[in-house]
């Protein structure tokens, strides 16, 4: 087939795109490269790969990369809460704005899968699942958005939207922002974090499995199309206690201490159902264990300086 990436050098794209190229697909990648990551370098021996520096809010680009798609994975996106919070604007711009010029340019037959965020059930009910039936609560300007840009795209048809749990796991374009890869960070480097509310819990995927969703929603398009899907390890809806309780498992110096003051600016407390997408046939591939292990092991090689959203 042929796929545009959009954002397609970032965290998630820069694991997919390299496994659609080694299955044969020909992928377009548009990315603006604002962290001035190199996370492609490795694919560009690939013929059926095209790497485009280019702004997904580009009428004229878009519709000159997009007339002969077959599938769509608009990634683009500025992600996570603290930085959609602080470039409000742009937030809005980049994940609702341009995502609507790719429903309005792309042709009825053309695919789109959208990765959207589980933080839109915001705080959840306590000891009670969330599923694609639960009510969207989003508390961040993030969420907010992503939430928007999901009920668009179900409504315009024709595509698949998938709530993704918190990522994690090691990434050419590596964060550090992300909770599970922050702790580890910390647990290696300063061998210590304090807790803030640490009995908020919510879901986490790895990375990885994050780019299968997408390559097994494409394989399965006709029975999952129109409808969204929860994409979490079911095993892993963890408080932040619990999270630095499997880390220290692997680095055992690491010490967390819980304060009795002050409070998390994000405000998400829920656990998430993965149900719905399991009985697709999907399954993660990657444990929180095995994914700890492989950030110790990528912790050896980076320092946090220039990897991060904000």
């Amino acid at each position: 087939m042929k796929i545009l990436v959009t954002g397609g050098a970032g965290y998630i794209g820069s694991v997919m795109v390299p496994m659609l190229l080694s299955m044969g697909h020909e992928v377009t990648v548009l990315d603006n490269f604002m962290f001035n990551q190199t996370s492609l370098l490795d694919c560009c021996h690939f013929k059926t790969l095209q790497i485009i520096r280019g702004d997904t809010r580009n009428e004229d680009l878009i519709k000159r990369l997009i007339k002969d798609k077959d599938a769509i994975f608009p990634l683009a996106c500025l992600t996570g809460a603290p930085l959609c919070s602080k470039e409000p604007a742009m937030a809005e711009d980049v994940i609702l704005k341009a995502m609507r010029l790719i429903l309005k340019l792309r042709g009825k037959g053309q695919v789109i899968i959208y990765p959207t965020t589980n933080s839109g059930y915001g705080i959840g009910e306590k000891g009670k699942f969330c599923t694609e039936d639960t009510p969207l609560r989003p508390v961040s300007l993030y969420g907010k958005l992503k939430v928007q840009a999901e009920n668009e795209i179900l409504e315009a048809g024709n595509g698949i939207t998938l709530r993704l749990a918190t990522a994690f796991g090691v990434s050419p374009r590596m964060r550090l922002d992300l909770l599970v890869n922050d702790f580890a960070y910390r647990a290696l480097n300063d061998r210590y974090v304090i807790l803030f509310e640490a009995h908020f819990k919510r879901n986490y995927i790895h990375v990885r499995d994050v780019a299968k969703a997408f390559i097994h929603s494409l394989d399965n398009f006709a029975k999952m199309k129109d409808q969204a899907y929860n994409v979490g390890l079911s095993d892993a809806n963890l408080s932040k206690k619990e999270l630095c309780e499997e880390i220290k498992k692997h680095v055992p110096e690491f010490y967390f201490l819980e304060s009795a003051v002050g409070e998390d600016p994000d405000k998400r407390d829920y656990i998430v159902s993965n149900e719905k997408i399991e009985k697709t046939g999907y399954m993660p591939d990657v444990s929180l264990s095995d994914g700890i292990k492989e950030l110790v092991k990528g912790y050896q090689a980076i320092k946090r300086n220039q990897f991060a959203n904000i």
